[in-house]
């Protein structure tokens, strides 16, 4: 896998289109909590299934929309290591859906430079799954116009854990441990850490995303379920977002 940063664009396109949104500040990295699709599905009385199938249909047409305003480095939360704990059958439905989505659209994002990056373990995935996970991010690692983090079978805890373990495992002294020793041990070495990270569904809560990362994070949630958070919703949370003021703990010029 990949380890090298790709070059992420920090500002939207220099000529804007009339009537196009004023997003005078644009994050490098919008990391997603993708909720709502079982709720989604049951609000039009259908299987839970149909709503994750809505839900992967959705992902292209956002990440269409974040790289047309200049985001270099998106993040998907797709698959935490709590879901194992749902039906069988629907974690089944979600490992089809997701191998089903990297083999469709890998190419395509290949074609459009895009790098994949699978952030979690693999070793508790399909056969299946875990081959189309390596396929794509082989067949992408040089790409550098984006970078796709896909995190399935995530836990923030358990990449921390990780991280700790390489630490003790290389040797390190204690007083060699940094904040930058931690970052490259981590899922998302090679990253920018998420300057936005939207959730959708309207829960206000992180879930074991991103828990090292998400320090200075802005955060922006909204009660559109996931399958229905369209383009006009993706350039809200950009907007929202270029509202904001980010100090780092630091106080205004007086």
């Amino acid at each position: 896998m990949s380890t090298e940063t790709a070059p992420v664009p920090t500002s939207p396109r220099a000529v804007r289109a009339e009537g196009a949104p004023n997003l005078t500040v644009t994050p490098r990295h919008v990391a997603i909590i993708m909720d709502g699709n079982g709720r989604w599905a049951k609000a039009r009385r259908k299987p839970r299934t149909e709503g994750h199938h809505a839900g992967t249909q959705n992902v292209p047409r956002v990440l269409r929309c974040l790289g047309d305003h200049g985001v270099g480095c998106v993040t998907l939360f797709a698959f935490s290591t709590e879901n194992w704990a749902r039906p069988r059958g629907e974690v089944e439905a979600i490992f089809e859906l997701l191998a089903e989505s990297l083999k469709k659209e890998a190419e395509v994002l290949h074609r459009e430079g895009v790098r994949i990056k699978h952030l979690g373990r693999t070793d508790r995935l399909s056969a299946a799954l875990a081959d189309e996970i390596r396929r794509s991010v082989e067949l992408t690692k040089d790409n550098s116009r984006m970078t796709l983090g896909v995190a399935f079978d995530y836990g923030g805890r358990s990449e921390l854990v990780d991280a700790v373990r390489g630490i003790i495992s290389d040797g390190l002294e204690a007083e060699a441990v940094t904040d930058e020793v931690i970052g490259r041990r981590l899922y998302t070495e090679g990253m920018p850490d998420p300057d936005l990270i939207i959730r959708t569904a309207g829960e206000m809560r992180l879930s074991n995303f991103m828990l090292w990362q998400a320090a200075y994070a802005e955060y922006y949630s909204t009660e559109v379920l996931w399958p229905d958070f369209d383009e006009t919703e993706t350039i809200k949370a950009l907007e929202a977002y270029g509202q904001r003021r980010r100090r780092y703990g630091k106080v205004d010029d007086l």
